[in-house]
């Protein structure tokens, strides 16, 4: 045995003598349940799965930097935005959303974007997307909507039937939809897809001035997807190629980066906006607000333990830092709650402890002590409690985010304003799209849309023919629908639409 190796140890440091053959009673006699190095290692391989993310279960993540290259201090005092030029290490990783962990790559589905800033306030996390929009805007709608994307309850299956029931009743989905079914769908790589905040958010200066703003990463290696035939073959071929592909461009020098743009709105315009603007199925037209180059993104350093650093990450969009703050996305206050409630349960009440999740430019100041997993001293004999008169931390009021008005009835609102959930979808297949954009998207479509009920079908197209006429017509016609159903269908209010098709409960 080599002098230069380091004493393979328990979890505790005492040294073992042997990791080949168990402590027994004779050499074929029954096991000595006094092994205890034996115990130790067969309880820790028990439990060495954590709970799967019950969303993003399957990602990828990469450490890397970004720089401020334009002067954002009119619209905010966060400090790592304060100066061009400056650099603030990051944690990217990216995700599939609704398959389990040993889900391909090329699924059908959209990508988890989220980057943890180690800023010298405090980490500052982004929990978005590849798409700059999502399904729904109301948190209480969001367990029904996943469960539908999962498996079926009696045949642990995908299900056409409660995909597509659950998205032709809920309307909101239709601009989601369009770009799930686009190639956009599938991108090639996570190097090659953009990422968007899709939630507004506040920023605001010394001054107590405050904006609305929203975050684009716009990938630097150029966009590119995957048609339907070419991310079936990759993901029965190479269920990992997105994975694999980041990791070897990062070992081989080929960092990935992303140009950082945002739109600002200030709060004068969003009371005049035609769409309300903290509804996330709603994009600002670019035409209203020009996107403003504001930093870069690069990735130049691979994990070297993929369950350390990418597996117990955590993100939270509550995790803010002075100069950025909250807007009233109902979807972004509900989850402000759920990412950090959902950590707490998959990784216990300290992983905001664990290397990967804890601030790296800025200490940690608290009052909270205790429960499993504490690391470190515990606050040592500090106070855990506050207010108190023995030298513990203090609130400072300066960082207070500025007030802005809130009015209305406290009651469960629907949004009532139908048609202006089309509009966008249109817009997007009229007018975004190219011609080979479109095919694609009817092409997608259908085969999935097919292995649905007739009833769910004909719902669903209504909806395709009222965000375009065309769209709706061209998938009515693969699907075998009469179009003159379709557009009486589409006539009528989404209460007509959904008595109209409503079936029994198989």
């Amino acid at each position: 045995m080599s002098k230069n190796k380091k004493a393979y140890t328990t979890g505790f440091g005492a040294i073992v003598d042997d990791d080949n053959n168990s402590k027994t009673a004779g050499s074929s006699g029954p096991i000595l349940l006094e092994d205890t190095h034996l115990l130790e290692k067969l309880g820790h391989f028990n439990r060495e799965r954590i709970p799967e993310r019950v969303v993003h279960a399957k990602g990828a993540g990469a450490h890397g930097y970004f720089e401020v290259t334009a002067d954002v201090t009119k619209y905010t005092k966060a400090k790592f935005l304060s100066e061009i030029g400056k650099r603030t290490d990051v944690f990217a990783r990216f995700s599939t959303v609704g398959g389990e962990k040993g889900s391909a790559d090329a699924a059908r589905d959209p990508r988890g974007f989220a980057l943890k800033f180690y800023t010298e306030e405090g980490n500052y996390d982004m929990a978005g997307n590849n798409t700059p929009v999502f399904f729904i805007r109301d948190p209480l709608k969001f367990p029904d909507f996943i469960h539908t994307q999962k498996r079926h309850p009696e045949t642990n299956l995908k299900d056409a039937d409660m995909f597509w029931d659950f998205l032709s009743l809920t309307p909101e989905s239709i601009h989601q939809v369009t770009i799930l079914f686009s190639d956009r769908g599938t991108p090639k790589t996570v190097r090659h897809m953009n990422g968007y905040s899709s939630h507004a958010f506040k920023w605001y200066n010394d001054k107590g001035d405050y904006y609305w703003v929203q975050y684009h990463f716009k990938t630097e290696q150029g966009i590119q997807n995957l048609t339907g035939d070419e991310a079936a073959k990759l993901a029965g071929e190479d269920p990992d190629h997105a994975t694999r592909d980041l990791y070897r461009a990062i070992e081989q020098g080929d960092y990935p980066s992303w140009r950082l743009e945002v739109q600002i709105m200030t709060p004068e315009q969003a009371d005049k906006y035609r769409f309300d603007p903290f509804d996330i199925t709603k994009v600002w037209f670019h035409a209203d607000f020009p996107p403003i180059t504001i930093g870069r993104l690069v990735l130049n350093r691979n994990p070297k333990n993929y369950f350390a650093e990418v597996e117990q990450a955590a993100f939270s969009p509550a995790n803010f830092v002075p100069g950025i703050a909250a807007s009233p996305d109902k979807m972004l206050q509900g989850r402000l709650f759920a990412y950090h409630d959902s950590h707490v349960h998959r990784l216990g009440p300290n992983y905001h402890m664990l290397p990967i999740n804890r601030p790296k430019a800025a200490e940690v100041n608290d009052y909270q002590r205790d429960g499993l997993m504490c690391l470190g001293d515990n606050g040592g004999g500090s106070p855990n409690y506050y207010p108190n008169s023995f030298g513990g931390p203090e609130p400072r009021p300066n960082v207070a985010e500025p007030a802005f008005d809130l009015c209305g009835t406290a009651a469960r609102h629907s949004y009532t304003l139908d048609d202006e959930d089309f509009f966008q979808a249109g817009e997007l297949y009229r007018r975004a799209m190219t011609d080979e954009d479109r095919d694609h998207l009817i092409d997608n479509i259908i085969p999935h849309l097919d292995n649905a009920k007739k009833r769910i079908q004909l719902r669903q197209t209504a909806i395709f023919y009222k965000a375009d006429s065309d769209y709706g017509s061209r998938v009515a016609k693969g699907l075998g629908i009469d179009v003159a159903d379709v557009m009486r269908l589409a006539e009528m209010s989404q209460e007509e639409r959904v008595k109209a098709t409503q079936g029994g409960a198989k």
